[in-house]
């Protein structure tokens, strides 16, 4: 909370029970108090203060943040900070914040972090079925079963692999859409047919595009872009 405290309406609307103009109302009609006191329109709110709206103790929801960070190589998904390269450090958020499902630490590109906990769950679940889309580089040239075996599926973790998307885009590289995460599932790929992956970067989780962003650099997502995280 800011050190000059909030707005007694703002404190009563980002608890989630109505909008400024509503608790305006309500404090007008004398049903607000903080600590015991009858509020009036300019009373601020400060850390410790206990608000109440017609008896009832209100408390502002989390403000929530989402954000899309271009992970480096050697950057771990981990917010275990006894790992010298966790990515929370490295991204040095002011707020407690996770990233949602992880990317390998020899894999680069968008991983998206945040401090809502309920929309993590609900897009790990692997039913869900979202998708993330890659691009590839391996260390030989692409024969022409590649595409169609990478499709059907193939044997990683005792399980065969959901159909995916494969374009060849190269010699030696190709893009891949996949539904579900796997630990290191499109390595394991690769090396059921006699590849080896050395790059492999995320460019797209679900309707977030990684597009320019900077390697290291992250930013926080827009508003038609939350809404369409949570409307999945």
């Amino acid at each position: 909370m800011e050190e000059s405290g909030i707005r007694i309406n703002k404190y009563i609307a980002s608890s989630g029970i109505c909008s400024r103009r509503e608790a305006d109302s309500l404090v007008e009609r004398g049903v607000v108090s903080v600590n015991g006191n009858t509020a009036e329109a300019g009373t601020r709110v400060f850390d410790g203060d206990v608000v109440e709206v017609e008896g009832k103790v209100i408390t502002p929801k989390e403000e929530h943040f989402y954000i899309a960070l271009n992970k480096p190589l050697g950057i771990t998904c981990t917010t275990d900070t006894r790992d010298e390269d966790n990515i929370i450090d490295f991204i040095g958020f002011k707020e407690r914040i996770f990233p949602i499902g992880r990317l390998d630490k020899n894999s680069s590109g968008l991983i998206l972090l945040t401090n809502d906990g309920d929309i993590v769950n609900k897009l790990l679940r692997a039913e869900n079925g979202h998708e993330k889309e890659y691009v590839v580089r391996v260390d030989k040239k692409i024969d022409n079963t590649f595409k169609s075996k990478m499709e059907n599926g193939l044997p990683v973790d005792g399980q065969i692999t959901l159909p995916c998307t494969v374009d060849i885009t190269g010699p030696h590289t190709f893009k891949i859409i996949l539904k579900q995460g796997l630990n290191r599932q499109i390595r394991k790929m690769c090396e059921q047919l006699g590849y080896r992956v050395v790059k492999l970067k995320r460019i797209r989780f679900m309707n977030i595009i990684l597009g320019d962003l900077k390697v290291g650099a992250h930013r926080f997502l827009t508003k038609d872009e939350i809404r369409k995280l949570k409307a999945d």
